[in-house]
This record gives C-alpha cells, structure tokens and sequence, in this order.
C-alpha cells in the first residue's frame, strides 16, 4: 500500500486512498505536471512477480489507452515506478453502480434503462476499436455526481483471465457468460451477456444467478434457466424482459450480435413499452443448452470439497466444464484437442479472408479483360465473332455490370449539418455514423472530417464515420494589468494569442510603461486570433515647464523625488566617485537653473560601484549589426536607418506555442513620424532557439514598438506572435 505523499514517476503525488479491487488498490493523485487529479491503479504486490501477468497488464492497458468516449474512464498513462505497475485514469467523483443499486434496493425502468444505454453505448465503441471488456459488472461502472455513467476497467479483464492468477483476480461469476465460466472463446456478445445480468439486477435489486461457492454459481449460468425479472418487478414492461432475456441466451448465436443493436431496442423499448420487437432465435442445434453429465459433476464436486473456492482449482473448474456441440453433451477436450480446434477456427477464419481476397482479384480480371477485348476488337485485332461468342461476351459484360452497380461514390459531407449529410449519404446508400467532435473554425454542429474521404468509391451500404465541429477553439485572456509592456505581451503570446497590439494613455496612477487595461477583459474566452489590444501608461499628462535643480551631492532618493515632483521623468545610469558618498549624484544630464518642458527626461549618474558592474555585466547591443548573441548563433542586427541611435531594446522573447520551428523572421514596427515603418531584424532557414535574447536599436525618439515573429509555411510567412517592446535611451 502506498501512502500519501508519494510520488510515482517523479509526476503523479498520492493524496489517498479510495478504494481496493481484486488485482489492485486505487488512490487519488495529483498530477503535477498537468496540475490535476487523477486515480492511480497500482497492482497488487502477488501479481508483481508473474512476468506473463504483467506483459498482458501492460499490453491491454495501453490498448485501452486509445479509446476516447463520453461513457468510458480514459485511461491517460500507464507505467512502472521502482516495481510498482500502475495505470492513470480519470478520476471521477461519484459512486459505482453497485453501491446505487444497494442504496435505492431496485431501480425505475426510466432510470435502468438509461443506465444500461449509457453503458452500451461505451462499450459499443470499445468493441468498436476490437477491445472487449470481459468484466462489466456493477462493481465496474461508476455514476458520476452530475449523472454521467462511465465505465472503468477496460483491458484489465483480459489480462486477468490469465492462468497464471487465482479467480480472485476474475470477474465476479455473478456476470459471467457460459463461455467465460466454460474457459472458452470470448468476443463482444459476451459484454453483452454481462450487461443483460447487469440490467437485471438494476430492475430487480438482485442477481439471477447466486450460490455459496463460485462453482456452484458458474454451473447455474451453464445449465439453470433465468427466473423471469418480471416475479420480481410485476409492473416491468414486457419489452424491457424480453430485451433482458435475448441478451443473457446461453448460446451466443441467440444473443444480440452487437451492442449497436441493444441500444437500439433499449430505446425503443422506452417509446413502446409494450411492443413485441424483441426476436428471440428459435434453439438450433449447436445452440442447446449445456448439460453437464454425471461424471462432470463429480468432478466438479471434488474439485469445490476442498473449500478454497477463491483459488486457482477453481478457475481450472471452470475450463473443465464441457461446452455442448449437436445436441450432446461432451466429454472435456484434452490439451490436444483444444489446440486442434483453435486451429481449426484460425484456417477457418484464414479460409474467407483468402476466399474474400481471391474474389476480389477475379472480379479486377474480369473488368480488365473486358476492357481489353473492346479495345482490341474496336482495333480490327480480332475478326467477326460469332453469336455464341458475342452471347459469352454481353454475359461477362453484365456480370462486370452487377459486380459494378453494387459500388457507389462516397459523396463530400464536410461543411453539412448532421441532418443533410444524413439525406445526402441514404440518396447513395451509405450510412453515417457520429464519432467524436473537434475544435475548428467551422460553425458548431456543422461536419468538419469524414472516413472514407468524399470520392472513394466504395460498396454500397458502407458506413461513413464523421466528426462534428464544436466550434473555434477558445482561451482565457491572462491577467496582465499593472505588468511592463514587454511581460504582458510575452504573457499574451506565451497563452497563444498571435493580434497584440498597444495604445499608449495618459495616467496619474499607472507608472509609464505598466498596462492600464486589457480589451477584451481579463479572464475572457476568446480564440487564439483574437485582437488583444493592451493600453499601456504613457505616464502623467504635463503642459507647464520646470525649473531643473542642482541635484550633484544630493541622496539620490532626494533627487528622484523632487525631479518627479517637477514632472520630470528621471533614468539612472552608474559610476565610481571618491569624491562623494555612495548613492549620491554625480552629474546630471540639465544643466542646473535650465527651464524644460514638464516630461522631458533627467538622467542621473550615481555614485555606485556594485550596480555599475552589475549593469556592465549585462548583455549589450554589439556594435557590429552582422554580430552574433550568445543564444542559438541567431544574427541579430540593428535595422539599417536606425543603427546610429542610441534608443535601445533588450529583452528576452519567451517562446509561442502556435511557432513549429521551421523557417522565421523577425519585424520590428515602429511608428517613425505618424507612419508605421517596418525594418527585419533577422530571419533563418533553422528553428529559432527560445527563449530568444532580443537587442536591438530603435528609432531616435520612439520609445516603444512591436515585434512581430513570421513562419515561412508553404512558401507564405504566417504572422505567429507580437511582443510589445520598450526603447531606453542610452547615455
């Protein structure tokens, strides 16, 4: 048992624990690098040691990885930490259907009913994918607290299925299916049988079939028949029974085929609660039910005498039950025979697929020749025929025909709403069926993909899987208020929005270069090619002039604020002076006793050795335009009509989620003389490294601008991002 605390794969922190099953022990977890809970499925410590066990644990678990539905518990990872195999699921918070079922004794056929579609339809798409659960029961399936049902557990059946663990780490027998308790071959019909015992526990609050010992309960599946649901619930409709009968038939030939096909009649059942459309399979002759003859129960009997009904004898039990074939019971295969009849099913199975693929090629031979004798005979190659020929020949013909009128051309549903690519696909015999949504820039609703691509000619009556369109896909303005320009656009662009802009706005609270507000609002969801307009302080809004002090030898806490109580706008640079105190000024940029407008900038030099190295430390812009910075041997010159001022950027760009890392170039836009002027930066052939040091030289007198990253995509440049950037002048 893992206590809280602990932290598998340097990722998932253990919170608690919620719950414990058969094979393993469930805990809450904090996923730190995705920064929310999930449930973590840890194997138990017995079945750590089977290599076989594990390998299938594994296999099956990431199998189950794929499946993406409404209806099932995603599986998002699964792994080993230091021994411990363990498997990450969505954590959902409610309760399982078992405990449901124990708190309210049985539940409404409205309530029941929609359950079990619920539950079908996840397992339907499970079965979809070739993943058979093999262990529904309502241990398995979980009622959300905002009434979602989902199923948990998918792929971890097989594995435990296994002879290498004891039946303890099976499904409860309780909702087996014959052939699981007779050790045969499973497929979706055996879900199927699951859900119909699951549905009648649901209607009745109990289970059809009970006992002291597993043993005694898996032969009442193979052999004893069902007492009605209805002796339990009188007023349960007469479509639901039958729907519950057919689904849990002993042969699976009897049973619904697909789970598609429960759905279908649950629903329906809703709608006609009375109705006789249930079909139930008249008994054939390789569909009776199982007997189990004298010598069979005697070994069943001895095997069960030992009381260890939980072990590993008891799943051998199950195997050594006898399956009927004709009409008779028969005696337990032995190893070979087993092994013969697997075979026998394999070639079986190899047998059509050839058959299918020998088919196919003969019907392309007969196209083909047809094709040729016209061509040829069109050419003179070949003389007269004669009627017996030509009579041979109009046969091939309208066979070529039949085989061909039997196809039919996939049509384009993309841009369709679900009820006119549904007209569109049966004008053409084909059906459609929905399979998921994704974000897109296409209306909600409408269909954004389509499997097979509009075109394909296909049989008729085939199936087009579709995926609908949930609309643009949406992000939250980040808080950016009170932030410099420059954080607040790598925020923004970091978040992925690529349309920032800036105004500047006059402030008697904002310090100048701080964001004043954000349009659209903070917190809003909007898509990523949303204009973000930030209006950034341009300071106080001054009109008069000043009278500039002598400040040298003055505290520079002095200077600052009297300078600023003058309305001007100060800057400090460093230098060393013996003459005068640390912190105190040594020069000034105004000469003493100037009058200058309100605004204008007073730049400070002061006494102070450690922040003058400090500053000197720092990056600088090179000289050389051509130079190359210390990250990624990215070129970085100065633009060409400004290189001689002395208006500096430096900053680091944090790197957009939207750039792919292909080929790039650097803008800068600054607005020179009531004009936008752009200069390139630097562009590339290879990806450019982030996060970026950016140092450039501006405009004389333009103390702000953009920068705006291009992707070269197909021969365009693919505006990425726009970061904000502020020009300090240097002295």
């Amino acid at each position: 048992m893992l206590k809280a605390g602990i932290i598998l794969a340097n990722r998932y922190e253990i919170v608690g624990r919620i719950g414990s099953g058969g094979m393993a022990d469930v805990y809450k977890a904090m996923d730190q690098k995705l920064n929310r809970f999930v449930a973590v499925k840890v194997m138990k410590p017995e079945f750590q040691s089977d290599s076989t066990f594990i390998s299938k644990f594994r296999r099956e678990a990431q199998a189950a990885a794929g499946l993406a539905n409404p209806n099932i518990v995603n599986v998002y990872d699964v792994g080993e930490d230091q021994g411990n195999y363990y498997i990450v699921m969505e954590l959902v918070e409610g309760i399982t259907l078992k405990e449901y079922i124990v708190k309210k004794g049985k539940l409404s056929v409205r309530e029941a009913t929609s359950i079990a579609i619920q539950v079908g339809m996840g397992l339907a798409a499970a079965h979809d994918q070739g993943i058979v659960h093999r262990d529904v029961k309502p241990q398995n399936i979980i009622i959300s607290t905002d009434g979602k049902v989902k199923v948990t557990d998918f792929g971890i059946a097989r594995a435990a299925s296994s002879n290498t663990i004891s039946a303890n780490a099976m499904g409860s027998v309780h909702y087996s299916s014959p052939e699981q308790v007779r050790g045969g071959y499973s497929d979706a019909r055996s879900d199927v049988y699951s859900l119909g015992i699951t549905l009648y526990e649901m209607v009745t609050g109990r289970v059809p079939f009970d006992g002291e010992t597993t043993v005694s309960i898996a032969i009442k599946h193979l052999q004893d028949e069902m007492e009605a649901p209805s002796r339990y619930t009188p007023d349960l409709p007469y479509s639901l029974e039958q729907i519950i009968f057919k689904c849990t038939q002993k042969s699976v030939e009897r049973r619904y085929q697909t789970m598609n096909d429960v759905i279908a009649d649950l629903k329906r059942s809703l709608m006609e609660p009375d109705g006789h459309f249930v079909q139930l399979g008249n008994l054939s002759d390789n569909s009776q039910t199982v007997l189990i003859t004298p010598a069979d129960q005697s070994a069943i009997r001895s095997a069960a005498s030992g009381g260890n009904t939980g072990s590993s004898d008891s799943a051998q039990v199950y195997s050594s039950i006898p399956a009927a074939r004709k009409g008779v019971a028969e005696k337990p295969l032995d190893a070979g025979e087993e092994e013969e009849a697997e075979e026998e099913e394999a070639d079986a199975s190899s047998g059509l697929e050839k058959a299918v693929t020998i088919g196919s090629f003969v019907v392309c031979g007969l196209i083909i020749a047809v094709l040729i004798y016209f061509i040829c005979r069109a050419a003179g190659l070949f003389g007269s025929s004669s009627p017996r020929e030509e009579e041979t020949v109009e046969t091939t013909v309208q066979s070529v025909e039949s085989v061909v009128s039997d196809m039919t051309t996939v049509p384009n549903l993309v841009g369709m709403t679900e009820s006119d690519a549904t007209t569109t696909a049966q004008s053409k015999a084909l059906g459609i069926k929905y399979v998921g949504e994704k974000s897109s820039d296409k209306a909600a609703g409408t269909i954004i993909e389509q499997t097979p691509a509009a075109g394909t000619s296909v049989a008729k009556n085939t199936t087009i899987t579709y995926y609908r369109s949930s609309g643009p896909q949406t992000i939250a303005i980040p808080s950016v208020t009170g932030l410099d320009a420059e954080a607040a656009g790598k925020a923004l662009g970091s978040a992925g929005f690529t349309n920032v802009k800036t105004v500047e706005e006059n402030s008697e609270e904002v310090a100048k270069g701080k964001i004043i507000s954000v349009t659209p609002v903070e917190g809003q969801q909007v898509t990523a090619a949303t204009e973000i307009t930030l209006t950034v302080s341009a300071g106080k809004a001054y009109s008069g002039t000043a009278i500039v002090n002598d400040y040298r030898g003055s505290s520079i806490e002095y200077a600052e604020q009297d300078a600023t109580e003058k309305g001007l706008i100060v800057t400090l640079t460093y230098d060393v002076s013996n003459r005068i105190a640390e912190d105190e000024v040594i020069r000034q940029s105004i000469e003493p006793g100037s009058e200058v407008p309100q605004g204008s900038e007073i730049v400070f030099t002061v006494n102070n050795e450690e922040k003058m190295n400090s500053a000197a430390a720092a990056p600088s812009t090179p000289d050389d335009p051509d130079a190359v910075n210390d990250l990624g041997n990215m070129t970085t010159p100065a633009p060409s009509d400004v290189a001689a001022s002395n208006w500096i950027c430096t900053a680091n760009l944090g790197a957009p989620s939207n750039y792919t890392g292909g080929p790039y170039r650097l803008v800068l836009v600054q607005n020179i003389g009531g004009q936008d002027t752009e200069t390139v930066i630097t562009e590339g052939e290879t990806a450019l490294e982030f996060p970026y040091l950016l140092q450039i030289a501006g405009a004389e007198g333009v103390p702000d601008g953009m920068v705006y990253l291009y992707e070269n995509v197909d021969g365009e440049y693919v505006p990425r991002v726009t970061w904000p950037v502020i020009f300090e002048q240097q002295v």
